[in-house]
């Protein structure tokens, strides 16, 4: 989350390959910002509770909590599918959001508020072909968004989702491989880059991001990227 730290915030990423997310630390750190790296298991609720331990004792306190964390497998219509996989699957896309929350949002009460930003998708809204997990996954996930803001609007925390459209990244070539559904045939120019992405969540924890707490804010409209100041085109140098 360079964009992120870019605008002042220390940044402590975890993820469950402490390598890659110590990597993206590192190229953080050397363009004179603060960012650290911690190993966590979303999946897991010790793992999330030992990694915001971790987070507030070398950042002071979690004023912002992004929900990333993200798999797509198991790419496969729901009869073929592995029980195991598609189970993790709704333990990191699901259950990782509300650990995540769980974890994070006692500290920001304490500390007067905070916010939260739950990455969201088309596929919460959308009945997908060989995405019964993803998209049953999302759904869940916005609506745990959506509950949490009526509980937690009054006391200061903000918690609201981004759905960003299709990202050019890693999980967006697993799923072109697939060939499992209509997003599977889209060109690869019709993705953004990640750090559009980045962009949306600096926006949402801004103060212009307030009006859409308990919302899915979407920058795959015209009208969501304007606000965000983003291209229209989905070309970085558009």
């Amino acid at each position: 989350m360079k964009n992120v730290s870019a605008y002042g915030a220390t940044v402590v990423l975890a993820g469950r390959n402490l390598e890659t997310v110590k990597a993206a630390a590192d190229t953080t750190t050397a363009e004179s910002r603060r960012a650290y790296a911690v190993r966590c298991d979303v999946s897991n609720y010790a793992s999330v509770e030992s990694a915001v331990a971790t987070a507030i004792d070398r950042a002071g306190q979690i004023d912002i909590l992004v929900n990333n964390a993200g798999v797509i497998e198991p790419l496969a219509m729901l009869v073929d599918s592995d029980p195991t996989l598609w189970g993790f699957a709704a333990d990191v896309n699901y259950k990782g959001v509300y650990h995540g929350m769980r974890a994070v949002i006692p500290g920001m009460l304490q500390n007067g508020g905070g916010v939260v930003v739950n990455m969201s998708s088309g596929a919460a809204n959308s009945a997908l072909p060989g995405w019964s997990h993803y998209c049953s996954n999302k759904a869940a996930a916005k609506k745990l968004t959506e509950v949490a803001h009526k509980e937690l609007a009054d006391k200061g925390i903000r918690v609201v989702g981004l759905s960003p459209g299709t990202v050019a990244t890693e999980f967006m070539k697993k799923i072109k491989d697939s060939q499992i559904n209509v997003v599977s045939n889209l060109s690869w120019d019709s993705h953004i880059p990640p750090e559009w992405a980045a962009e949306g969540v600096a926006f949402l924890c801004g103060s212009e991001g307030a009006e859409f707490a308990g919302t899915d804010f979407s920058i795959k409209t015209p009208e969501g990227r304007a606000r965000v100041g983003l291209p229209l085109a989905n070309t970085p140098d558009a």
